[in-house]
């Protein structure tokens, strides 16, 4: 329980992930009778793409014997589900993938475990991974993990805590900054052209390990979630409940907390850590390039037409402008020396 002021950070993280307490902790559904719905579970078709990039991405490693698949953040586990009931399909690829998961939550992990537990193992180190071609994927795995936040006032910078009132709710403080730790966050790669500053620290922490694998091992990262890929940082932090934005306030323990991925961010990172950007699109691009429109008119020719209108319906949430297709973007991340551009067509935005 939160006793003292808090950097934000630190509250997000007791929010979500205390120990039996936390929203990511208690057993929690997802779909239409949780609090949100991932693009998994909105249609199988969005997974198949993904499986077909796998294989396509396995082609340009030279059709490695042994490689592993990570899923960071599996939730439910409908994406990898998917994943490893194709790629067992397909005889090109046939047990040649060793299954991951890394999960920061306890009891999504026990769900997962009684899915998978023949199938998948479960890392909390990237370090025990094999020594073999990796690919990670992170479907909305970044913008569920904490964050701090910063404010320039008057050229002096000042951090977000958080305060728990006499009365028992939650406020924001500001709390002056050093020009040292400044100096610290900026070297990470944010630009300092900046009057407010957004990121995770665990994020920075996970994306360094990963492309130090990549850059021993060979593979890549496949990164989808909602965000921007502005320079410029702003606040955009939020609470979801029930489907609606709700204040991170309102109701401790028992809401979603996410934000806004700065890809932009995210490109300084890997390429101060020797990997670079092979990619980058909006999710609607990225799974018309990878064929979700002609898969969705082959399954759907002895469909009736209620089954097909709900198809279509789900197709255009996930890859319509107005709905998920823009503000979902795809990156992908690699090592340098390596021309692979599947799914991305040279798009860049």
């Amino acid at each position: 329980m939160i006793t003292k002021a808090q950097s934000l950070d630190n509250f997000i993280d007791k929010s979500l992930y205390e120990k039996n307490k936390g929203y990511y902790q208690r057993k929690k559904e997802f779909g239409r009778r949780g609090d949100f719905i991932t693009s998994p579970g909105i249609s199988k078709l969005f997974s198949e793409m993904i499986a077909i990039w796998i294989v396509s991405f396995w082609e340009n490693l030279n059709k490695p014997e042994k490689i592993n698949l990570v899923e960071l953040g599996a939730g439910n586990g409908e994406l990898i589900e998917v994943l490893i009931n194709t790629l067992n399909k397909l005889k090109i690829v046939k047990d040649k993938f060793k299954f991951f998961i890394f999960e920061k939550s306890d009891s999504l992990k026990k769900l997962q475990k009684k899915k998978f537990s023949k199938s998948v193992k479960w890392l909390d180190n990237f370090n025990k991974l094999p020594n073999l071609p990796t690919i990670f994927l992170a479907n909305e795995f970044f913008d569920a993990l904490p964050i701090k936040q910063f404010i320039k006032i008057n050229e002096e910078w000042y951090e977000n805590f958080v305060l728990l009132n006499k009365s028992g709710k939650f406020s924001l403080e500001k709390k002056k900054v050093t020009k040292k730790k400044m100096e610290k966050i900026f070297n990470q790669g944010i630009d300092e052209n900046q009057n407010f500053i957004e990121f995770s620290p665990l994020m920075v922490k996970y994306l360094k390990s990963i492309c130090k694998k990549i850059k021993s091992s060979a593979g890549g990262i496949l990164l989808i979630d909602y965000g921007t890929s502005d320079k410029k940082m702003y606040d955009s932090l939020q609470g979801i409940k029930n489907h609606k934005k709700v204040n991170i306030f309102d109701d401790y323990q028992n809401i979603d907390i996410t934000h806004h991925i700065n890809f932009n961010f995210i490109e300084q990172i890997v390429n101060l850590n020797g990997l670079k950007v092979g990619g980058i699109t909006n999710q609607g691009s990225f799974l018309k390039n990878m064929g979700i429109d002609l898969r969705a008119e082959i399954i759907s020719k002895k469909m009736s037409f209620l089954k097909k209108t709900d198809l279509y319906t789900r197709i255009r949430r996930l890859t319509h402008k107005d709905e998920m297709g823009e503000l979902f973007k795809v990156m992908f991340v690699t090592k340098k020396d390596n021309n692979f551009k599947t799914g991305f067509n040279d798009i860049k935005i």
